[in-house]
């Protein structure tokens, strides 16, 4: 019986009837706290290149406008912005009790659609998505922030365990260097060289466990920065990487050669795995679905006007 998938967009939805990959039933989302694409680009990180070259990417992607880590988080889990949300703080509050989002998490959808979860945070303040009986498996630190490859040793062994369908892998130490020393210093593109061999073994763990073709990964972030901190309506805050690679992706595709057609939203996250998995969102959602990135999809549309003579002259 096929699943039917509510693509639902800002002001009107659009119904799914298959799953658009049908081998894709599992999703690994690795977000790079702090991860300026230029920064990304002048770093050593051929792991993140090759899945550029085995997937959809663009450099030009936007977050949140406020752009901190908190709220544009809960936007990559729930779709929405932090105002439909309701997390638009950014400190690890001591609350009374436990507050959560007004919108239903990734995990939450994922869950009622019969998905196994997990998620392995640098930061303790993301365990506001953490809602009761919606995550199997996951790993928070228990001091307020902690390191790569403290983060990445966790998610194997949660993926060794477990090989959860839908698993959130957030990775600090970019964010944490960017803070400390500067967004672009030599030290943070260590940092994202670090970052990269940590991509690398979520990656190989895959491979391991024979789930990479059957496996959309995205690789993300949350915010980029200037000097030590980042911050609203910043261009060098706001613009983030976006990368979609698996069985059925389109390979090698810079999506910003589609036009402004294709402008890629941290929201998009969400909407994207939904769609992939066939989990319904029967809801608004500021999201879209990414269908570009699908090798199966005609790209070009048929000409609706007859075409004009190019110019001849600039």
């Amino acid at each position: 019986m096929p699943i039917i998938v509510f693509a639902i967009l800002a002001t009107r939805a659009v119904a799914q009837t298959t799953k658009p990959v049908a081998q894709i039933d599992h999703v690994l989302i690795i977000s790079i706290d702090g991860l300026r694409p230029d920064v990304l680009l002048r770093a050593d990180t051929p792991r993140i290149h090759q899945l550029c070259a085995s997937g959809s990417f663009t450099f030009w992607a936007r977050t949140t406008p406020a752009s901190v880590t908190l709220p544009t988080h809960v936007s990559i889990l729930t779709g929405v912005s932090p105002e439909s949300h309701g997390v638009t703080w950014n400190a690890d509050l001591p609350l009374s009790k436990p507050i959560y989002p007004n919108a239903p998490t990734l995990f939450e959808l994922a869950h009622k659609a019969g998905y196994t979860t997990a998620m392995a945070v640098g930061k303790r303040k993301i365990a506001i998505v953490d809602k009761p009986r919606t995550i199997d498996w996951k790993y928070v630190p228990g001091q307020e922030k902690s390191e790569d490859p403290d983060v990445t040793s966790q998610a194997l062994r949660i993926m060794h365990d477990h090989q959860p369908n839908v698993m959130f892998v957030h990775l600090p130490t970019v964010d944490n260097v960017g803070h400390a020393v500067g967004w672009g210093s030599p030290q943070q593109l260590e940092a994202v060289a670090g970052a990269d061999r940590c991509v690398g073994q979520l990656l190989d763990a895959l491979d391991e466990f024979k789930l990479r073709d059957s496996t959309l990964v995205i690789v993300t972030s949350d915010h980029g920065g200037a000097g030590r901190t980042h911050g609203a309506e910043d261009p060098r805050s706001r613009t983030i990487p976006w990368i979609a690679s698996g069985p059925g992706i389109r390979k090698g595709l810079d999506l910003t050669l589609l036009g402004r057609d294709v402008d890629i939203d941290t929201y998009d996250t969400f909407a994207t795995t939904c769609a992939i998995l066939g989990i319904p969102v029967q809801r608004k959602i500021n999201g879209k679905f990414v269908w570009q990135i699908l090798e199966d999809r005609e790209l070009v549309q048929p000409a609706t006007a007859p075409s004009q003579a190019p110019a001849m002259q600039p």
